[in-house]
């Protein structure tokens, strides 16, 4: 805990949104900007939109070719129908988390299910521009704008789907039992109301049918927007990606997913993002790229032959290859969290890599070539997370720290000059 990171933690929880300034007793938060040049910013955007059309080619593969489903991502019964239901919508918001490395840019993965960090991202550079006003002088914001796009996503959405004189009603659908991700919950809040949105939050099981109108409700209010803050998986037939442990509930959410896939396949209610994110989101996607790269365009292949590092299946790397060249990759479960279910093979022992390995249930992993990200001066990488919404550079969430990133991240306002 240092003395100059006290009041502006203090000066950030004022603000209403961001409540929790610290993690284990350490700082969260960098009050010092990182000013990149808007080179470096238009190549990053660039980026996060190639990669944003890359996996809209990609959901149209697999809506020419359902085989895909089963054969290639393994999907449960109940993750086939959220898939059925909405495709190919597949995108409202998503974050692409990408590196710099000796080769270029690299992307690690692409959060179109449940992005986080708009908070952040949003509040600590208002923050940072009233406290450094001078220095940040002919600075540009990249998330000046996320806000204002965001809403106008939604609001189109909400016309196309629910209808031109649907009421502007929106309910957020979030794990009310876990405080992780209240932030974005607050932000979102905030930014409908202001909008002249009424705003109702909830869970899964607060949903319902209005008989009348035939959207669905949360606490008895009819939605023209349902904004699903809850993962897909989650809302499936859930099992651990481990073969020697067991989860104690299983059952996937049927009831809350009538009320809510009913009223979106009739049209009632739309849904951001779509449940049709439950194929992207996957990261079996990105082996897609790879094993399947012929059955994508020219454009495509050249996208992915130069950002998405080289991934496969797990069960299709002969394992004698993996424990040899352990640190040359990393294994991902397919909906595992960044820095939860990433093992890192260079930072591995053998005797933990062996196990994972061993232990990583069949059709649940893949195994991707490990980067070398570039590092600063302390020995920290730079996460670079591009927001994309309906396909096009909306904002910027850097966060920085030594290794995978994780949980322990410090983030960081960042502007362009």
């Amino acid at each position: 805990m240092t003395d100059a990171y006290e009041p502006f933690a203090a000066a950030l929880v004022a603000r209403g949104v961001l409540q929790d300034p610290w993690y284990d007793g350490q700082p969260r938060f960098a009050t010092t900007p990182v000013v990149i040049d808007r080179a470096q910013l238009a190549a990053l955007a660039r980026v996060g939109e190639e990669v944003a059309a890359l996996y809209d080619e990609l959901c149209s593969v697999v809506d020419e070719d359902p085989a895909l489903l089963d054969e290639f991502f393994a999907l449960t019964p109940t993750q086939k129908v959220l898939w059925q239901a909405s495709a190919p919508r597949w995108h409202g918001i998503a974050r692409a988390d990408v590196f710099v490395t000796d080769d270029g840019l690299a992307v690690a993965e692409l959060n179109c299910d449940t992005p986080t960090g708009e908070a952040e991202a949003t509040e600590l550079n208002a923050l940072a521009r009233t406290l450094s006003a001078a220095a940040l002088e002919g600075c540009e914001d990249p998330n000046e704008r996320l806000r204002e796009r965001f809403v106008a996503m939604v609001e189109e959405v909400r016309k196309r789907i629910a209808g031109d004189d649907s009421p502007k009603t929106l309910g957020i659908i979030y794990p009310t039992e876990f405080s992780d991700d209240l932030s974005v919950i607050r932000l979102y809040r905030r930014w409908f109301e202001a909008e002249g949105y009424r705003v109702v939050l909830g869970s899964p099981y607060n949903l319902e049918t209005d008989e009348e109108s035939g959207r669905a409700t949360l606490f008895e209010e009819p939605l023209s927007v349902l904004l699903r803050h809850y993962k897909t998986d989650w809302w499936t037939e859930r099992a651990s990606v481990w073969s020697d442990e067991a989860l104690a509930d299983t059952e996937p959410l049927i009831v809350p997913l009538r009320h809510a896939l009913t009223a979106e396949v009739e049209e009632r209610t739309a849904i951001i993002n779509p449940f049709g994110a439950v194929v992207p989101q996957n990261k079996r996607a990105m082996a897609l790229f790879w094993e399947h790269i012929h059955r994508f365009s020219t454009w495509a292949q050249g996208v992915i032959e130069r950002v998405i590092p080289y991934t496969s299946r797990l069960e299709t790397v002969h394992e004698a290859q993996l424990r040899a060249e352990r640190e040359q990759w990393v294994l991902k479960s397919d909906y595992g969290a960044e820095g939860d279910e990433v093992i890192i093979g260079k930072h591995c022992t053998d005797e933990h890599w062996d196990k994972c390995l061993r232990l990583a249930r069949p059709g649940r992993w893949i195994a991707q070539r490990y980067f070398e990200a570039l590092a600063q001066p302390d020995g920290a990488t730079i996460n670079y997370g591009v927001y994309l919404v309906a396909g096009e550079f909306a904002g910027l969430y850097l966060r920085a720290q030594a290794g995978a990133t994780n949980e322990r991240a410090l983030s960081v306002p960042v502007f362009a000059r």
